[in-house]
C-alpha cells in the first residue's frame, strides 16, 4: 500500500526543489552594493577595442569595464557612481569607462530590447550618443522591468537622434546578436549578476572583478590599486570633488 505513494511524493519533492532553484536564480540576478572579491586574477574577457562604448580616453591605460542591465536598480545607482569616478579621473586620461550590455532576460524581459536601443543610439552618434541614451533611460526607468518600451524612441528624440532612423535600426534587430554575444562574454568572464565590473590594464589578461553597485570610495580604492601597478599611476589627480554616492534601492524582491 505504501509503495503507491512513493512516486507521487518523489515528484512533488522534485518539483519543489526545481521551483526553489528557479526562485533563487531569479532573485540573484541583480546585486546589492558591497559584494566583491576584489582580487586580481586571470579572467576570460574580450579586449577593449574601438567597437566598445567608451567614456573617457579610448587609450587610457586602465579600463573599468561594466557589464550591466538597463533594468537593474543597482546598475542605475552605479551609473551615477561611475560618472563621479570619471569626473575625478577622466581629465587625467588614465582611466576610461567601458559599458557592455548584460541584459538578464530571465528577470527583466525588456532589458535585451533596451540594450539594442542603446546600440542603435551608438549607431548614429558613437559613444557620446550611447552614454547620453543610457543616462536618459536610467533617469526615467523605475527599474525592475518597469519601463514602457514605447519610451525608447522618445528617449532617442530627447537626446537628439533621428527617430525614424532609430526605429528602423531597432525594428530590424540589427544589434540583437551583438547584445547576446556581450551577455555570453559576461558569463564567460564570471558574471553571475549585475552590475559586474572588471578593472584592468589595457592589454592585460588580468582584471580585478567587482560585483554589485560598489560605492564611490570602494571604486576609488580599487582603481588606485590598479593604477599603482603602472608607471606614473599614483600621480592621478582629481579634477573635481564628486558629490556623495546616492543611496541604493532596497534589494530586489
Amino acid at each position: 500500500m505504501k509503495s503507491q505513494y512513493i512516486l507521487p511524493i518523489t515528484i512533488v519533492v522534485a518539483g519543489l526543489l526545481i521551483a526553489g532553484a528557479v526562485f533563487w536564480v531569479g532573485k540573484s540576478g541583480t546585486i546589492a552594493p558591497n559584494t566583491t572579491n576584489g582580487q586580481q586574477q586571470n579572467i576570460t574577457f574580450p579586449p577593449v577595442t574601438s567597437a566598445d562604448h567608451i567614456l573617457g580616453n579610448p587609450n587610457a591605460p586602465v579600463k573599468v569595464i561594466e557589464y550591466a542591465d538597463l533594468e537593474c536598480p543597482y546598475c542605475k545607482v552605479f551609473e551615477t557612481t561611475m560618472h563621479q569616478v570619471m569626473d575625478y579621473y577622466g581629465q587625467s586620461g588614465r582611466v576610461a569607462w567601458v559599458y557592455r550590455p548584460f541584459p538578464l532576460a530571465q528577470i527583466h524581459s525588456k532589458a535585451p530590447q533596451e540594450a539594442e536601443a542603446a546600440e542603435c543610439a551608438a549607431d548614429q552618434g558613437g559613444s557620446t550618443a550611447f552614454f547620453n541614451y543610457i543616462d536618459k533611460l536610467y533617469a526615467i526607468t523605475p527599474s525592475e522591468n518597469g519601463l514602457d518600451l514605447a519610451q525608447l524612441p522618445v528617449i532617442a528624440g530627447d537626446v537628439g537622434l533621428n527617430v525614424t532612423q532609430f526605429n528602423t535600426c531597432l525594428s530590424s534587430g540589427k544589434y540583437a546578436s551583438k547584445v547576446q554575444q556581450s551577455y555570453n562574454d559576461a558569463i564567460a568572464a564570471g558574471g553571475t549578476g549585475t552590475p559586474y565590473i572588471l578593472i584592468t590594464v589595457q592589454g592585460s589578461k588580468d582584471a580585478v572583478p567587482l560585483e554589485g553597485a560598489q560605492p564611490y570610495d570602494s571604486m576609488r580604492a580599487a582603481i588606485d590599486a590598479v593604477l599603482s601597478t603602472i608607471p606614473g599611476g599614483s600621480a592621478t589627480t582629481a579634477s573635481s570633488t564628486p558629490a556623495a554616492t546616492p543611496t541604493a534601492p532596497a534589494a530586489t524582491q
